[in-house]
């Protein structure tokens, strides 16, 4: 098991908000092993460690683990609040969910739909978003015009943005599923990657769709629908391999 920072473990454990248990940390309030600790970012280990909050112990592993798919439509925010009052995710749940501190695995825009994975389990989330892991990511792109061959290359090559080079991505010219006319695989998660790699060679992204994570695919959900993963699909999320089911 992977060691992630305080906040993010008492967070979810649905034990008050983020910025609630900000200011508990700060008061020392908060124990590790027995230890007072007020650094945000001290890292936990959920299988080992003991956290208590004003002495009181904190269970850190949900006693019901739940895995979703989301097919998110455009307009909707891929957080748990917004401060706002947009549309998030967590409104699209059924109510049956509605106890859980669920939480996405990654992001797409507001103007992005397709597949969005929701969890209360904090090692899979890690597994799914930190760069080592490399799952890959499919998107189906609708741009303004044709790619120039130069172009297309660029982005199999990679592209510089003001944080750095992004890694080669797979790019496919496609027609089956209009009107998005290019499919591109990467395996990377910066902040409005794609539309911002397309505006800088000169195009303009009309509607953006993710439609695979790893071997996981978005398939025939409705959009705005959500349904539970099966025991072989969440497998292959976490070994990498395919589940045969897809």
């Amino acid at each position: 098991m992977v060691s992630e920072s305080l906040l993010k473990v008492l967070t979810e454990a649905g034990i008050g908000s983020r910025r609630w248990l900000s200011e508990a940390i700060k008061q020392g309030r908060v124990a590790v092993n027995g230890k007072v600790v007020e650094d945000f970012r001290y890292p936990v280990n959920r299988e080992t460690d003991r956290l208590t909050l004003d002495g009181q112990p904190v269970d850190l592993k949900p006693k019901e683990v739940v895995y979703l798919m989301l097919n998110k439509p455009s307009g909707v925010i891929s957080t748990t609040s917004d401060e706002r009052a947009r549309k998030t995710v967590l409104s699209l749940l059924p109510r049956k969910y509605h106890h859980l501190r669920l939480y996405p695995v990654g992001r797409l825009d507001k103007d992005s739909t397709g597949l969005l994975l929701l969890t209360n389990d904090g090692d899979l989330t890690y597994r799914l978003t930190h760069p080592s892991f490399e799952h890959e990511k499919e998107y189906l792109v609708y741009i303004n015009t044709k790619l120039e061959p130069d172009d297309r290359r660029k982005l199999e090559q990679g592209i510089e943005l003001e944080e750095g080079m992004t890694s080669p991505a797979i790019v496919k010219e496609i027609k089956s599923f209009p009107p998005f006319n290019y499919s591109l695989t990467i395996h990377e998660g910066r902040k409005r990657q794609l539309r911002r790699i397309f505006a800088t060679l000169g195009y303009h992204v009309l509607a953006l769709k993710r439609v695979r994570i790893g071997n996981l695919t978005l398939g025939n959900l409705s959009e705005g629908a959500t349904r539970e993963l099966t025991a072989q699909e969440i497998q292959a999320l976490v070994s990498g391999k395919p589940d045969g089911g897809n």
